[in-house]
């Protein structure tokens, strides 16, 4: 969940590190630290809060050296404060860590170095590694975290430096992502790639098990025994333009108005040339192995979960499979029944998610075949699963997602089509005609993005209230519990998604006088019934907008006021009716005066469990 990163070369590694932190502070930023090697030794700067309080320290007293380490936290061990961010060092402050995850087997740790007389200051699991470290340390670093490591139990991404090595930094990598950047005469740690790409296109991505001793002339990469590696580099293609605002006020409203272009570039050459019918190509998995599929199971977390919820209901209507979706973090504790001819969907947009990956080892471990929906190439979750759809939204830096969900709707729509073909459950005809619709939805996206205006004003209504209530059957209602979450996540305000059939069944009760609906109501087959529950709302006083479809009369009579949404096949509608939803989530937490992109308690990348 934190964000690493570290520099060693020529340069003012200050600098380097606080730009490097800067691109990572959507991952955490509850506390923020650097460790710099100076004439003076090693020195530590650490500071709660954003990553603005740490520069303002460092302003005052430059740390002035040309290797050092950086981070920036999301709490797990320990409330934010200076005495538990990172860096943490040992008693001779001669050796300093930064770290990603969690040290399950922290407590028993701290009670044998207590015995051997470190005292610990903070209360966090980190500071346990720098003690560790600096107890096993015999005048070589790179052996001294070798034989840490294996005392160590959990999930860990670690840059380690010590004053007695200035001329050296190590990395390692155990389920919390890491990358090393190359450079000439200088070299880079960082938990993502944002964090290094203005000084360098060329990385190495590290897997579990793995690490890095970085000089300035050179990087070793290593097994966790010392075994020497050798791996082709990866040179990153982004243009560094798109980790910026671009003109936008917020990221987040800036990755709104990229979703025409991430519907485009999802669909892309996956759509065949003359447009009857799609081709992903990427996948490995047979015709044969696809007939034989007998249970879908999609597993994700948060959003990508709600994006899973659509994409179920795709499968099924398009290939007629059964599906189940699974929140990851409950998925393999329930011991989910899974066979060699289980298919196991796994979505996570940043690709490291912990709980959907222990759902994806799981799931290999039972010999299903694993396909992986995710926006990062090179991710754990892309290397990990025998499939993947690569969705290219682009890089997401705003804590709440929005291109990155929407992307894996249309990676959806392409694999239930795909599957569809394959097994000959939709005609041609059909196929054509949802390819056909496919391919307009970037064009109605910008729509209703031209609408925009529209849906602050009553957004900045809603901000007003306390408690609101989303409704919809079908579709409708996996729609309805992502624009509840979004909501909830930027804006704090109380809001539950309900499917429109329930209410009657105990959720009723909670409707009172001048409460807020948004009740979603673009599925035709369920048009009536959704109006008679707009009608149960209405009798007991709620104030109802309505997220209809374009020529709906009659849901329009129903409700207090109404955003449209261009015509489409009922099962695409969820691309087009959630885009007013993150417009409405946008614009009341700004008219509530939060921080849109990095709400309070979370982070962009779950990666611990």
């Amino acid at each position: 969940m934190c964000g690493i990163v570290g520099y060693i070369g020529k340069r003012n590694s200050q600098e380097i590190l606080l730009e490097g932190l800067k691109k990572l502070e959507y991952r955490g930023y509850d506390s923020a630290g650097v460790a710099v090697y100076t004439a003076d030794g090693l020195q530590i700067k650490k500071a709660k809060g954003r990553i603005a309080n740490l520069e303002s320290k460092l302003d005052e007293t430059p740390l002035n050296g040309s290797v050092g380490i950086g981070h920036t936290r999301w709490a797990t061990h320990g409330k934010p404060s200076d005495v538990n961010s990172h860096p943490h060092t040992d008693n001779s402050m001669k050796f300093s860590v930064v770290h990603n995850g969690i040290i399950e087997n922290y407590i028993s740790l701290k009670e044998e170095l207590t015995a051997k007389g470190h005292k610990f200051v903070s209360e966090t699991d980190t500071e346990v590694i720098s003690h560790l470290i600096a107890d096993l340390y015999e005048g070589d670093i790179l052996k001294a975290v070798q034989k840490a490591v294996k005392h160590m139990t959990g999930a860990f991404a670690l840059g380690v430096l010590t004053e007695y090595e200035p001329d050296r930094l190590v990395a390692v990598r155990q389920a919390s992502p890491l990358i090393i950047g190359i450079g000439e005469g200088e070299n880079f740690i960082g938990s993502d790639i944002p964090a290094i790409l203005e000084y360098t296109r060329n990385v190495f991505i590290l897997n579990d098990g793995e690490m890095a001793l970085l000089t300035r002339d050179g990087v070793e990469l290593m097994t966790l025994e010392g075994n020497f590696i050798s791996r082709e580099m990866f040179h990153v293609d982004w243009d560094i333009v798109t980790a910026e605002k671009a003109g936008f006020d917020h990221f987040m409203l800036k990755e709104i108005y990229d979703q025409p272009k991430a519907y485009r570039d999802t669909m892309g050459s996956r759509i065949s040339p003359d447009g009857l019918g799609v081709t992903l190509n990427e996948l490995t998995i047979t015709p044969e192995a696809i007939r034989n599929i007998n249970r879908v199971h999609i597993v994700a977390c948060g959003t990508a979960y709600h994006a899973g919820m659509v994409g179920k209901y795709v499968i099924e209507k398009l290939a007629r499979i059964p599906v189940e979706t699974d929140v990851a973090s409950e998925y393999r504790y329930r011991s989910p029944i899974i066979t060699k001819d289980t298919l196991v969907i796994v979505v996570s947009q940043s690709g490291e998610t912990a709980d959907t990956l222990a759902a994806l080892r799981e799931a290999k471990r039972c010999g299903a075949h694993v396909m992986a929906i995710t926006n990062v190439v090179g991710s754990s979750v892309a290397r990990e699963a025998d499939d993947v759809i690569t969705t290219w939204a682009g890089l997401e830096i705003a804590v709440a997602s929005t291109k990155g969900y929407t992307s894996q709707l249309i990676a959806f729509y392409l694999l239930g089509l795909h599957l569809a073909q394959t097994l000959e459950t939709q005609t041609s005809d059909e196929i054509k005609e949802a390819v056909k619709a496919l391919k307009e939805l970037p064009a109605q996206v910008e729509e209703i993005l031209a609408q925009a205006e529209a849906i602050k004003v009553v957004a900045e209504e809603l901000a007003k209230h306390d408690n609101l209530f989303f409704i919809g059957r079908g579709l409708d209602y996996a729609v309805a519990m992502e624009g509840s979450l979004k909501l909830k996540e930027i804006s704090y305000i109380h809001s539950e998604a309900y499917a429109a059939g329930e209410l009657k069944h105990g959720t009723l009760a909670l409707i009172e006088d001048g409460v807020p609906v948004i009740a979603l109501a673009t599925q035709h087959e369920l048009l009536e019934k959704t109006v008679s529950n707009i009608k149960e709302v209405k009798a007991r006083g709620a104030n109802v907008l309505g997220i209809a479809v374009e020529g709906e009369l009659e849901l329009q009579k129903s409700v207090d006021s109404t955003f449209v949404i261009p015509k489409t096949l009922d099962v695409l509608s969820p691309a087009l009716a959630v885009i007013p939803l993150q417009l409405l989530s946008y614009y009341a937490s700004l008219a509530r005066g939060n921080d849109v992109d990095k709400p309070r308690n979370l982070a962009k990348s779950v990666t611990v469990e």
